[in-house]
């Protein structure tokens, strides 16, 4: 094993017709007349089990309804007036887990209604007609700062432009979306992010401003000064190390960096790949880059997770899904250190076990994985914001997360946050959309006058 394996990484492996193919939709939508065979499956049930399984409280019994009578206007403005990422989460949510995995009709015998496809079906429709379902309030004269374009940013900012605030959103990246620009699995996605958020912007009263980050050339301390009301929705940017010998090696990289590679790419037949992948992690981050690694032309991917099937925190229809794409899962293993000469040649893997306290143990039991490219999938952290040297904006920081009261405020008067940077029920696109909408209804309040804001 010496540096030459590292020449194995390279572009070109499929044909542009094979990546299109790869890449493609992995859940084509339904045409009208499946659409409403499926609708027409709904029991429309009275204090339905998947709306209290949707964290944004969408009314899906009536949003159904609507589409078996072709009123696709609507549906959409019953899904898009409770979770203004509607679109996206019909195609990212794990509604396995959520509003499917709730239906009346998953008995094991039946199958659940199609929901998410039903959702993508209803707003679908706004995005390719262009049509507007909101429309701002008078305006109030009150500017609010939204740090964080991601899911909880464009949320809160897109309740409060409608409330008639005048929101200004910033980003350390170039292009907004946050998670679902750049973190989210291409052929979930395609290019939807961005047209989901013309469409959101085209409100009116939210201007945009990339390439700013908060503590280096943008601080709390003038955001506070300069503006009614504050927004962190800052996500967790920091990756979590391996610690382990080899770990600087070239080909050694974080998962979340070749997602976003990928997703920026404007051509896949020109972005590297390994040709013997090893991905660390268990969660929904390692199973998009397994796979995508696969579809890139990787000749053999193994994902491997320190403990059994049942602790990943990517749900069991994300980990099928990756073994019927071809990727390999080994489970109870820890990786012990990364091999190769300048460049990665292979992983060295410990089987691990439980003790009888529950606590995870090596076995003592060794094995090595060839390897020319190694993701570590295994977990973010978030890099707390900066003071700049004003004493009164220090965000108190909670278990590694931003620490909020029920309404969403800091530790710091008049600065809220929300999404993956606080925390929640579930670290998913659908909870950052609810945090962020639930601040926006708190910081309305504050600004209009009326205190505190009504759950």
């Amino acid at each position: 094993m010496d540096r030459k394996d590292h020449a194995d990484i390279a572009s070109g492996r499929l044909s542009a017709q094979q990546l299109a193919q790869n890449f493609d939709d992995v859940a084509p939508p339904l045409d009208r007349q499946n659409a409403l065979i499926a609708a027409q499956r709904c029991y429309y049930c009275y204090d339905a089990p998947c709306i209290q399984a949707c964290p944004t409280g969408i009314d899906i019994p009536s949003f159904i309804r609507r589409i078996t009578t072709d009123n696709l206007r609507g549906a959409a403005q019953d899904i898009l007036g409770a979770n203004v990422l509607g679109g996206m989460c019909a195609r990212v949510c794990p509604t396995e887990i959520l509003c499917e995995g709730s239906c009346v009709r998953n008995t094991g015998e039946s199958e659940p209604v199609q929901i998410g496809a039903l959702q993508r079906y209803a707003t679908d429709w706004v995005f390719d007609s262009n049509t507007a379902l909101f429309e701002r309030a008078a305006a109030t004269g009150k500017r609010v700062a939204v740090v964080g374009a991601g899911p909880a940013g464009l949320s809160c900012a897109h309740a409060l432009a409608r409330a008639g605030h005048d929101v200004v959103i910033f980003d350390a990246k170039p292009r907004p979306g946050g998670l679902n620009e750049y973190g989210i699995a291409e052929y979930k996605v395609l290019d939807f992010a961005a047209r989901e958020i013309d469409w959101l912007l085209s409100l009116g009263g939210i201007r945009w401003e990339g390439a700013r980050t908060l503590g280096d050339d943008l601080h709390l301390s003038e955001l506070r000064r300069d503006y009614d009301a504050v927004f962190l929705g800052l996500g967790l940017t920091g990756v979590n190390a391996l610690g382990i010998e080899g770990e600087a090696l070239a080909g050694v990289r974080n998962a979340v960096d070749f997602i976003a590679d990928l997703r920026q790419c404007p051509d896949l037949s020109k972005l590297p790949v390994g040709r013997r992948v090893v991905v660390i992690g268990g969660g929904n981050t390692a199973i998009d880059a397994a796979v995508q690694s696969k579809k890139l032309g990787a000749e053999s991917v193994t994902l491997v997770y320190r403990r059994g099937s049942a602790s990943m925190s990517a749900t069991w229809a994300e980990q099928e899904f990756a073994k019927t794409q071809g990727v390999s899962v080994i489970e109870w293993a820890q990786p012990r250190r990364i091999l190769g000469d300048g460049a990665v040649a292979g992983i060295e893997f410990e089987y691990t076990q439980l003790d009888d306290s529950g606590r995870l143990l090596g076995s003592g039991d060794y094995f090595t994985l060839a390897a020319d490219s190694v993701l570590k999938a295994i977990g973010q952290t978030l890099i707390a914001p900066r003071a700049n040297g004003d004493g009164s904006a220090v965000i108190e920081i909670r278990n590694g997360r931003i620490a909020v009261n029920a309404e969403f405020e800091t530790s710091v008067r008049g600065v809220w946050a929300g999404g993956d940077c606080v925390g929640g029920k579930v670290d998913l696109t659908v909870q950052s959309v609810e945090d962020g909408k639930r601040a926006a209804r708190a910081m309305h309040a504050r600004l209009s006058g009326n205190g505190t804001a009504e759950n």
